[in-house]
């Protein structure tokens, strides 16, 4: 399913012009959270996205049963809890909101808006990050609080003790050049 998803995203993308397009199935996304007297964290090197710089396009998923947090139940316990049978992917979809300079060789602040979707539920979210050109192509890192409760995600709980609703999200991705051949 995965591997189709990103066939049609490259099929639309392709549509659109491949012109300073820059793509990636390999990024990583880490979770950070909480609960009473212990923190714990999630990790996926699966994260697929893409940035079209002169379109100013930036769209991103993440098959949600990629996450693992090193413990299984506790992996069970999240897919259950972000029913991924039903909702598999989280997907950010905009614009880069902010000037970016391919020609520089320094670390540029990036502002992307548009809509986060995760659980069924889409927001529209503003994201802060940086972009850094490479001579691979470019490094995406951003990181953002993202509040269960707004996508209608009830933190589990273990007697009294509650997963801490805001989770801190966190992504790092090289995105290289795409072109046809890379097909």
């Amino acid at each position: 399913m995965k591997k189709i998803l990103a066939l049609i995203l490259i099929f639309i993308w392709s549509e659109q012009g491949l012109s300073q397009t820059y793509y990636s199935e390999n990024g990583k996304v880490t979770f950070y959270s909480k609960v009473p007297l212990h923190n714990f964290e999630g990790n996926s090197e699966s994260l697929v996205g893409l940035i079209n710089v002169e379109e100013s396009i930036v769209d991103f998923y993440l098959d949600l049963e990629t996450l693992k947090t090193g413990n299984g139940k506790r992996d069970k316990d999240m897919r259950l809890t972000l029913d991924t049978e039903t909702y598999p992917f989280a997907e950010f979809y905009g614009t880069l909101t902010s000037d970016f300079d391919m020609e520089s060789a320094t670390e540029q602040e990036a502002v992307v808006s548009g809509s986060f979707s995760i659980h069924g539920i889409s927001k529209d979210v503003e994201i802060s990050g940086t972009l850094l050109p490479t001579n691979e192509g470019v490094l995406l890192k951003a990181n953002w609080i993202l509040s269960m409760d707004d996508y209608d995600i009830d933190p589990p709980k273990l007697l009294i003790m509650k997963v801490d609703d805001e989770q801190e999200i966190k992504i790092e991705i090289l995105l290289t050049p795409y072109s046809e051949d890379s097909k």
